[in-house]
Order: structure tokens, then sequence, then C-alpha cells
């Protein structure tokens, strides 16, 4: 697991600085994304195997893959546009499923891409030699349902970023601070950071200690505050109120924070995604293409004043680019019973 001396963004207990990068012209607005983020989770739901993902478009339109009439007829009702593709979501559940199973090599991760209408397997630069022919095999037996991807540099955890907490030997970020029914205060980071830890501060004072972790299989985790004086803003620095949670649709803009690397923006490329880290796997994870680097890891995934993610792992860097996977929000949120605010 890479520690570094600096963590990723960290809501409401101290204030990080950094480099703004804007949006990609073409993206949709954050704002504007939100409720076609809502349709497309009741669509996807209601629709289960009969819909092959879906996506938003250039125009921030959003596009839901059917493969019947029947089926295209319901998504337009809806107000979303439909496209006929010739793979069909049960199909591409099967290939993902297929590969949950025998694809456990480290630095490769895997996710259905709505837009290509297939499965992408991401092979980084450590897998090489026999490890990247059994890989290439084993996506082979998926056929025309599945094709591979390299990515720059290695898969790894992301550790450190923004506003700094600290546990043991380690510097993780503070992702969002959270409450339970009873009013009582938590903050949400990522569970590598948590796994093995008990009490966490901000370099000067205590904050708390840790209550939940899950890592690896999900990459979340909990610290409840014992910290009764320090100021616990629900917001991302001192200019982003966080309101609610959402899982975002592909396509959208989101935006991550880090002292790393500054405030970025990107795109939502894929969800559910597996990665096969050095440390473990971890499935169901938002795949985008908004760039971290080490000291990155627990920070914020957000758009307008809904909350996203906290950072996981990736690939690359923010000068050449590369691949940031985000453990869903959501999922943390109810896992735990507390809510942003």
């Amino acid at each position: 697991m890479l520690r570094r001396p600096i963590v990723g963004l960290a809501a409401g207990v101290l204030v990080a600085s950094g480099l703004a990068a804007s949006p990609a012209s073409a993206a949709p607005s954050a704002d504007s994304s939100l409720t076609t983020a809502t349709l497309a989770s009741t669509l996807d739901a209601r629709l289960g195997a009969r819909d092959a993902g879906s996506f938003l478009d250039d125009s921030g339109k959003l596009v839901v893959n059917v493969t019947d009439a029947a089926t295209a007829a319901e998504v337009t009702r809806a107000g979303a546009k439909p496209r006929y593709v010739t793979r069909s979501g049960a199909t591409l559940a099967a290939a993902d499923e297929s590969l949950k199973a025998g694809l456990k090599t480290p630095g490769t991760a895997f996710a259905v891409d709505p837009i290509t209408n297939q499965v992408v397997v991401s092979v980084d630069e450590s897998v090489t030699g026999t490890k990247l022919a059994a890989v290439k095999a084993t996506v082979a037996k998926l056929g025309d349902a599945a094709r591979i991807e390299t990515i720059p540099g290695k898969l790894s955890l992301r550790i450190s970023g923004g506003d700094a907490i600290y546990s043991g030997g380690g510097r993780c970020s503070l992702g969002f601070n959270v409450r339970n029914s009873a009013g009582t205060s938590y903050f949400l980071t990522a569970g590598h950071c948590t796994r093995g830890t008990s009490s966490w501060n901000n370099g000067s004072v205590t904050l708390g200690t840790t209550a939940g972790s899950s890592f690896p299989g999900n990459d979340y985790g909990i610290v409840r505050y014992t910290n009764t004086t320090i100021v616990k803003t629900g917001g991302v620095g001192t200019s982003v109120d966080i309101t609610s949670a959402a899982t975002p649709a592909v396509g959208a803009t989101v935006t991550r924070r880090g002292s790393t690397t500054g405030t970025r923006s990107g795109r939502v490329t894929a969800l559910n995604s597996t990665v096969n880290y050095a440390e473990g796997s971890v499935s169901g994870l938002i795949r985008t293409t908004v760039c971290a680097q080490p000291g990155d890891s627990g920070g914020s995934l957000y758009s307008g004043s809904t909350a996203h993610g906290l950072t996981s792992g990736g690939s690359g860097n923010c000068s050449s680019g590369g691949v940031t996977y985000f453990q869903p929000v959501t999922e943390a949120l109810s896992a735990y019973g507390v809510s942003v605010y």
C-alpha cells in the first residue's frame, strides 16, 4: 500500500487550495445532469436486463441501449433516447460475472462500457509476458462481448491529498462529513485508509476513531468524531455545499479534489467497475477520466451540490493522463446509516 505524507480532499476540517481544471466543453454541466442521472438509475432498475446500459450524449440527453421495440418505446415514453445495440444487458452481465470469477490478476480492471456495448478490460503496464497472455486468453473466451485496452502507469491505491487526516504512519483524505439520525457526527474516507487503524488526527488535534471499515470488496470506511470543538461543515472546502448523494450517469461531468493535484474535472466512463489491486479486488466502482495521483485517496467526488464517491485508486497521473476509480458514496451511506448534510 502506498503511503505518502500528503492527503486527499478533506471536506470541512481544513481548507486546501488547488488548481481548478475546466470541464470538457462538450460535457453536460454538473447541475443539469442530476435529474438525468436520476432518470438513468430509475430506468436501469425498472428495465433490468432488458436494457444494456445508459449514458449521456454530448448534448446531455440520456441514451439507453435496447435490443427490442417494446423496450425502446418504454424508454421513449420515459423521456430518454433509445439506441439499438447488438449485445443485450443479460449478455454483458454474463460476461462481467465471468470475469469476476476468472480474472484476478493485479493490474487489471473491467467494466461494462455502454457506449461501445462491450465489457472493457483494462491492463496496466505491470501485466506482461505470461500474465498478459493469460489475461488475453480469458478475455478471448468472451468473443466480441469484451475487449482489452492498455492504460498508462500502474493501478494502485491513492493515499494522501487535500486536508490531511492521519492515522498511525499514514495520511489520507476526509471525503464527506456525515451524521446519523441521532445527530452523531462522522466522516467517510477510503476503506483502505481505515483498515487496521484506530485514532485519527488532523496533524494537531485528535479527530476521532475508526467505527467501520470495508476493504477489499468495497473501499469505504467511517470515523466517529470524538472532538466536539472542531467545526464540521457539510461541504467540500469553503465554496461547495453538499446537500445530497447520488450515483452519476455515464457521460456526466464530475469533480474530484485533493492536495496532490488540486481540483480536477472529467467524465464518468463506466459504473460497477471491478479493479484488481495488489492489495485485493474491489467491485462496484465508478470509473472516470478524472486524473489523480498518490496522495488523493479518500477524497470527494461530486458534481454541483451532490456527493458521488470516495477516491479509491487508479493509474497514470495528471501530466500524461490516467484513469481514476471511486467508491460510490451512496453504498457507504447506506451501510452505516448516515447521510450528508
